[in-house]
């Protein structure tokens, strides 16, 4: 039987004890889950629905322009297979795009992020016909909290995170009608505890997700070219990590904690057939970690380092140069702002 080692006490117990908690502190209110599709909100959401008549959870996606290439989809398969009965999505492509014009500042990314998220949420509520009493719950998980300088006195923000340093997500919490089942969990855990709730493996082996999405993993001012340069080539990244075989005889996606691209302010002079080029310099990342509070670096061997380079470079003509970043954490944060 897997373990919350967080809390000493088996995935069984700590399920039962949060779906009590939830009962008994929502009653037949509605409560709204803001979902990314992720592996924290899909646990999540799948406790609510668990817990709860399926008919007062109402799972929201808000489609920003910052997810996952074919997010949408992926999204909606795996909460109706959870027995989601309603399901709203947001397109809001053009609000995220639009707040974040000219803001390079990672912080004031992540603030501006997270403060239209709310002030969307709202807007839907009020749409949906959703009474003001309902519940907001969050996937917000333990090292998130720490990083936001949210686990005691005296303790530093290293980088906000939407769900959990927000102004108007404080007001949510002061009212008390917000909810955080995973906060006192690890993401290990957080598997552990979707597999006894019956979550997808393909939704548990996914790789962790910034809540801002791939907005602070365009570094610089975030644009719908940006953000589909580097959605294109996330798509190609996870490919073919699926597809090779690692030294254990596993996927390198499943050897590797999590894996991504960046896209960097920066062009480089290249060459493309005859003539010159100028494109965006992509840094690849590939770490290894049990908790997300520390993180070793994954040693590609050279060959697959190369051709997946030369794979992303050959099919997307607007990226010119690979790199790939082996720093750890610390000192180094697993995402780059």
């Amino acid at each position: 039987m897997d373990t919350i080692l967080n809390l000493n006490m088996t995935v069984e117990q700590y399920a039962g004890d949060v779906r009590a908690s939830l009962a008994g502190k929502v009653g037949k209110e509605p409560v709204l889950l803001l979902i990314s599709g992720g592996v924290d909100s899909t646990v999540v959401g799948a406790l609510l629905l668990k817990a709860l008549n399926p008919d007062q959870v109402h799972l929201m996606y808000m489609d920003t322009g910052l997810m996952r290439k074919d997010e949408t989809t992926h999204v909606k398969a795996s909460l109706e297979r959870l027995g989601a009965k309603h399901f709203h999505v947001v397109y809001c492509e053009d609000e995220f795009l639009s707040a974040l014009k000219g803001i390079t500042d990672p912080e004031t990314k992540r603030k501006t992020i997270g403060d239209l998220f709310i002030t969307i949420q709202e807007r839907e509520v009020a749409r949906l016909g959703l009474p003001e009493t309902c519940f907001l719950a969050q996937g917000t998980i333990y090292p998130d909290i720490v990083e936001s300088g949210d686990v005691g006195k005296g303790a530093r923000v290293i980088k906000s995170h939407h769900n959990v340093g927000s102004p108007l997500v404080d007001a949510k919490r002061k009212s008390g009608r917000v909810i955080e089942p995973l906060e006192k969990l690890y993401k290990n855990e957080v598997r552990a505890l979707g597999r006894f709730l019956g979550v997808a493996d393909d939704v548990l082996r996914r790789h962790p997700f910034p809540g801002p999405g791939i907005a602070v993993r365009v570094l610089g001012e975030v644009t719908k070219e940006k953000c589909d340069i580097l959605r294109e080539a996330d798509a190609l990244y996870m490919e073919e990590l699926k597809t090779r075989t690692g030294p254990s005889g596993q996927s390198l996606y499943d050897e590797i904690w999590q894996a991504f691209p960046v896209l960097l302010p920066i062009r480089s002079t290249g060459v493309a057939g005859d003539t010159r080029a100028y494109g965006w310099v992509l840094s690849l990342r590939a770490i290894l970690s049990t908790d997300a509070m520390t993180a070793g670096v994954y040693p590609f061997q050279m060959k697959d380092l190369l051709e997946i380079s030369a794979r992303i470079t050959g099919s997307i003509t607007e990226i010119g140069r690979v790199t790939y970043d082996i720093s750890a954490k610390p000192p180094a944060t697993i995402e780059w702002e």
